[in-house]
């Protein structure tokens, strides 16, 4: 049983080295082509962008050629970029499936273990108080993350290396603006259909029914076992189908891992190698901080648990998605002797509250695009970004590019070029891996910790109590 779980992790990380060896072979040699092609283009519109911006009559026949150039270097890069994707089809397929499949089961085993969760917890009370207990952890390890970003930002100052020009005003990222309205924030939050909040995995919202199903399915008292009953047997069915998916988890990695080197090279490495580094400094010394203030309170058991986690960290590391990771959490934090009822309580909202990584690493970009173009922000500045930050992220799907609709939401509110999240698209699948593993570390703490404060914290599971929670 052991060795079958050890042998999971093994292939994850084969298939890691193998997706970014053969990424690397398809990069310099089948997409070659496209990729000097892309080149080529990306050089050419920027070069024309830059003659555009020097005249002012732009009715003149130069500047009608130079918008004309530009044109057709997006069509070239357009197209090149579509015969790319093409050829990347079956690696991409593999991931897609897999992150399908994912989200299939993330929705129903949110709400039947929440449900359950809160029905076993027994009333208003005690859902309150852990609820507190919970809100209060999230929010220090939010402030947390996001004023270490902040720090480490301006100590290293990664963007000043890049020294670039105010852009166009009208330069399109493709990225569209998350919202700052406070009507749609808690229009976000409260479902107007548990059946719609299901088909589009809107997880904060599934967390409010189930939270209100849960109270009142303990508050109908005998026939409410019967609830708990089902919803509880439902639990364990998906569960043991995540145990048949996570069997896909090798080749969903080699596919992910595969088409994003045959996309962006190894250069990509080294273009940003500075940013790149510092960044994954500072979200180890995260790490560092969560699993020392952890061991405050759960002794020498916080070591050992982020050493239990790393099916889970290498699933968020691979798929760019703390959401793909979250069945397998679950399981590992039942292992670990937190209870049932306080994982399926603390974790769901840990994915819509508590997401460590993508905190820090919007300070840390946002801070970055701003040095890119010699935006000076006063410290009082940076504090208001930071709280802006701090509630516009929460609620955010834990999957790819999550952060960046946030920050470019957020930096135009400072006067920031919303034109400069280009600068990090290139990397931005390098930096969401290891804040999407970040999530998962910094969700496990809280719940080990949440239940060591609530007296739920038991022994780690034998190997026979470990059956009955055991997918394969």
């Amino acid at each position: 049983m052991k060795s079958k779980k050890n042998k999971l992790t093994l292939y994850i990380v084969i298939a890691l080295i193998a997706g970014i060896f053969l990424g690397y072979i398809l990069n310099t040699n089948y997409l070659n082509t496209h990729n000097e092609a892309l080149v080529k283009a990306t050089v050419q519109a920027k070069v024309a962008e830059s003659k555009m911006a020097t005249i002012t009559d732009s009715s003149s026949v130069v500047f009608q050629q130079l918008v004309k150039e530009k044109a057709e270097a997006e069509k070239i890069k357009s197209d090149n970029d579509k015969f790319r994707e093409k050829k990347l089809e079956p690696f991409t397929m593999l991931s897609d499936i897999f992150l399908r499949l994912i989200k299939m089961i993330v929705a129903p085993l949110v709400l039947t273990t929440l449900v359950v969760g809160v029905a076993k917890l027994g009333d208003i009370k005690a859902v309150g108080r852990i609820g507190g207990k919970t809100l209060l952890w999230f929010l220090g390890a939010s402030l947390l993350s996001l004023i270490l970003g902040m720090i480490l930002v301006n100590i290293f100052r990664p963007g000043e290396a890049m020294n670039l020009p105010l852009p166009d005003s009208h330069t399109n990222t493709g990225i569209q603006k998350a919202a700052l309205s406070l009507k749609d924030f808690i229009a976000h939050i409260f479902p107007k259909s548990i059946a719609e909040s299901m088909a589009t995995n809107e997880i904060l919202q599934i967390v409010v029914f189930a939270i209100f199903f849960g109270v009142a399915t303990a508050a109908i008292g005998e026939q409410g076992q019967i609830i708990i009953k089902f919803f509880d047997a439902v639990a364990h069915v998906i569960l043991k189908v995540t145990g048949y998916v996570m069997n896909f988890a090798p080749f969903a990695v080699f596919g992910a891992m595969t088409a994003i080197i045959a996309k962006q090279g190894l250069s990509v490495l080294s273009t940003y190698a500075l940013f790149i580094i510092e960044f994954y400094g500072g979200l180890i010394l995260l790490w560092l901080i969560l699993t020392f203030i952890g061991s405050l309170i759960l002794k020498k058991r916080a070591f050992s648990l982020v050493g239990s986690l790393k099916e889970p960290i290498l699933l968020a590391f691979s798929t760019s998605s703390s959401e793909a990771a979250y069945p397998k959490t679950l399981q590992q934090l039942e292992r670990f002797g937190c209870k049932n009822k306080i994982v399926s309580f603390v974790l769901p909202l840990g994915y819509s509250f508590n997401l460590d990584g993508s905190m820090m690493y919007m300070t840390f970009a946002s801070l970055f695009i701003a040095q890119s173009y010699d935006i000076h922000l006063a410290f009082a500045q940076q504090v208001s970004m930071l709280l802006i930050l701090m509630l516009t992220s929460k609620g955010i799907a834990g999957v790819p590019r999550a952060s960046l609709v946030v920050i470019a939401g957020t930096i135009a509110t400072f006067n920031i070029p919303e034109a400069g999240l280009a600068l990090l698209l290139g990397i931005d699948p390098l930096l969401d891996m290891g804040r999407s593993a970040t999530n998962v570390v910094g969700n496990s703490i809280a719940t080990a910790v949440i239940s060591k404060w609530e007296g739920e914290l038991g022994e780690p599971l034998t190997v026979e109590d470990d059956a009955e929670i055991e997918l394969s």
